[in-house]
């Protein structure tokens, strides 16, 4: 029977769990306590929150959770990033850190929509542009085919309008 104090733990995982968008796994070993305070800083102003996890209340968390795959990206010393918004800020983050500091911080995988990621997707999850700017260019890709439509009508009825003007001037000629 788990004590009063690791069912608490086990609750607060799990409703980090519930809550969060992405969680990514990492490897903390070889990270000093200033180290792991500078990461969990820098994450933090980029609404990321990053907890050192017991494995075996990890597990029983992610169990009431609904969310075994869990069980498959958390072994060994694990450190878990959750992240509340766009997931792709989320990996940013934690790479902008690993390359700024050049610490020994490794990402073994991540779970994003009950899918299992891993450390290679997460990095290139990374690398991709926010989401207002996927957004936009999405948009952009939608609008080119409707202006060519719109330019490509525009340019007809401009060729008609041109057309009678021409017509016009050519029988007011004939008039005169």
């Amino acid at each position: 029977m788990p004590t009063e104090k690791k069912t608490q733990q086990i609750e607060l995982i799990k409703s980090k769990l519930l809550e969060c968008s992405i969680v990514i796994s990492t490897d903390y070993r070889g990270l000093s306590v200033n180290d792991m305070t500078n990461l969990r800083r820098s994450l933090r102003d980029k609404g990321v929150e990053y907890k050192v996890v017991k494995n075996s209340l990890t597990y029983r968390a992610a169990d009431e959770a609904a969310m075994p795959e869990i069980k498959e990206i958390v072994q060994e010393s694990t450190g878990i990033a959750f992240g509340y918004g766009d997931p792709v800020q989320v990996a940013k983050a934690l790479d902008e850190f690993i390359r700024s500091s050049r610490l020994p911080l490794n990402i073994r995988g991540a779970i994003l929509d009950h899918e299992i990621l891993t450390a290679d997707r997460v990095m290139a999850l990374a690398q991709l542009p926010p989401k207002d700017v996927l957004i936009a260019q999405l948009m952009g890709q939608m609008k080119s085919p409707i202006s060519g439509l719109v330019t490509a009508l525009n340019g007809v009825v401009t060729g008609l309008v041109t057309v009678l003007h021409r017509h016009i001037e050519q029988e007011e000629a004939k008039a005169s």
